[in-house]
């Protein structure tokens, strides 16, 4: 089967997959890349760190992905096919959602759907931190992000850039 539709496969099928967000198919993201197309963990984890900084959607990091596996081309593909098919699917329910007012059935769902969406979500935080928590300096640094992020009021962007900072200046003089 040909790289490229390989590609669009695999993406839309996690994108039908991400219920709860694009966090929430991380794990099952991280493993198709590894298995499917050759990208170890220590480069999921740099891309997705990318993601994080980049301006809009975190999920943007699928086309750093789609363009290490195929070039510009292949970012286009995986672009489209991660983003489009839950744009559609979402559009449809929401549309039928709507139609369902205030059934004791939507509720219902809603409630069922909740706790699913923050396990989805809390097991790619918990891929992502599998991966890039290494040794005691990364622990501290991801405790110390964590604290930063939820008591103070600091831009988490501010957090990222110093973390990271900090990291690879303790790890090259710690080498």
């Amino acid at each position: 089967m040909s790289l490229l539709i390989h590609l669009a496969l695999s993406f839309a099928l996690l994108s039908i997959l991400a219920v709860g967000g694009g966090t929430a198919v991380l794990p099952e993201m991280q493993s198709l890349l590894s298995h499917q197309f050759g990208i170890n963990h220590t480069q999921f984890i740099h891309i997705y760190s990318f993601g994080q900084l980049a301006p809009g959607p975190n999920m943007l990091m699928v086309l750093v992905i789609g363009y290490q596996l195929a070039g510009l081309l292949g970012a286009s593909i995986v672009l489209l096919s991660f983003f489009l098919p839950s744009s559609v699917l979402c559009f449809y329910m929401g549309r039928l959602w709507n139609r369902f007012g205030e059934s004791p059935w939507r509720r219902a769902i809603q409630n069922a759907l909740e706790p699913i969406s923050i396990g989805l979500m809390a097991s790619g935080v918990y891929a992502v931190g599998k991966a890039s928590i290494v040794g005691g300096i990364t622990a501290a640094l991801a405790l110390v992000s964590f604290y930063l992020i939820l008591r103070t009021k600091i831009n988490p962007v501010w957090v990222i850039l110093g973390s990271g900072g900090f990291g690879a200046l303790l790890m090259t003089h710690l080498k």
